[in-house]
């Protein structure tokens, strides 16, 4: 799907209204919903209005706007409004929808099943590995994974779907600005072969009040919210939180009691959320979901997913490990194998995908391994 450029005195009239003080989608909204053109209602505004709208109305910044509109164009970048056929129906479902969305990428990933895949900036290097391989593998289903673009969680997760298929990413600024400025790079390749969103206007700062808006764009578009790690109080269970209230799924990745960033999805569990250990999990969940849709025969289990066959030997090494960081004396202790055949095993076992290196010398057991 290509969304086309808006007619230019439309587009003023679009970045005029998302200029208005004081004024968002809430206002706004049922007087677009009741089919008012506007550049309409920037002309003549309806009466019975609220006095404080039709004094910004009044006030309106059209020179801005076109400044706005200016560097649309010269950018490449596309404005889509809240009344085109083109706005994604799930994100139509939200209390607030965003009156409008600025786009850079492939707009068509809109209306494909998407799947947020969101946790801690903070977390772990299990927890990273989880978020990748998960993203990896959902993405190669034909599932597009949605995030915010953040440090850790996100950043994994847009990394391992870009591995597998396709990535969104919401913005809390301006397309024009990318924070953390550290996922410049990851910005652009997602822009090349993913779609960037934003519902703020050029210039928007990296402000703390955005972040929250951004994540109810993210659990607006997907079909369900996987959690992979996040403490109790995070942004991460804002989004599942807000995924839950409009119907969506929710769903978790289980971790060690002794893990902080595991606490908050395992409250997200003991709340109902689905607790998962796969992707495969989530593409079947996805898939029953869509089963009366078109998107269906894509959300298929890829053919490089199978398990590796893994020998005896390995096999015994990964069942002392339990689920909990564990040392190569502690491996020594509980099986058969000097430390050395055990730094031996751990270090292929690492290479299939199978076990991580944390730090201190520490190893933990993950998922199932990638070929």
């Amino acid at each position: 799907m290509e969304v086309s450029p808006l007619p230019e005195d439309l587009s003023v009239a679009w970045l005029t209204l998302l200029r208005l003080p004081n004024t968002g989608p809430r206002t706004l909204a049922p007087l677009i919903d009741a089919g008012i053109d506007p550049r309409e209602l920037l002309k003549n505004p309806p009466a019975g209005i609220p006095d404080v709208l039709r004094k910004a109305l009044r006030e309106a910044d059209a020179a801005r706007a076109k400044q706005d509109a200016q560097w649309l164009y010269e950018s490449g970048n596309r404005l889509l409004p809240l009344n085109s056929p083109d706005y994604p129906e799930l994100l139509r479902e939200l209390a607030d929808p965003p009156l409008a969305l600025f786009l850079r990428g492939d707009a068509g990933l809109l209306h494909a099943p998407q799947i947020a895949v969101v946790g801690s900036r903070s977390a772990s290097r299990s927890g990273l590995a989880n978020a990748e391989q998960f993203s990896r593998f959902l993405a190669s289903a034909g599932i597009t994974v949605t995030s915010g673009l953040a440090l850790g969680i996100d950043t994994a997760a847009h990394q391992g779907a870009l591995q597998g298929g396709s990535t969104i990413a919401v913005l809390g600024t301006g397309l024009d600005r990318v924070y953390p400025a550290r996922n410049r790079e990851l910005a652009h390749q997602i822009a090349d072969k993913g779609l960037l969103i934003s519902e703020h206007l050029p210039g928007t700062p990296p402000l703390p009040q955005n972040f929250p808006r951004r994540n109810r764009i993210i659990a607006g578009l997907a079909l369900g919210t996987l959690v992979v790690e996040a403490a109790l109080k995070s942004g991460s269970l804002i989004t599942a939180r807000l995924a839950a209230e409009i119907g969506r799924e929710v769903f978790a990745i289980p971790g060690s009691i002794h893990n902080p960033m595991a606490r908050g999805c395992h409250a997200l569990i003991r709340d109902g959320a689905k607790l998962v250990e796969s992707g495969e999990h989530i593409a079947e969940e996805l898939a029953s979901q869509l089963a009366l849709g078109p998107e269906t025969e894509r959300l298929q289990v890829p053919a490089n997913a199978q398990v590796l066959q893994i020998d005896p030997e390995h096999q015994e090494v990964l069942a002392a490990m339990g689920h909990d960081p564990v040392s190569t004396d502690q491996l020594v202790d509980r099986t058969r194998f000097s430390a050395a055949e055990i730094s031996s095993m751990l270090l292929l076992l690492e290479l299939q995908g199978v076990v991580l290196s944390e730090t201190g010398g520490l190893f933990t057991r993950l998922g199932k391994p990638h070929p």
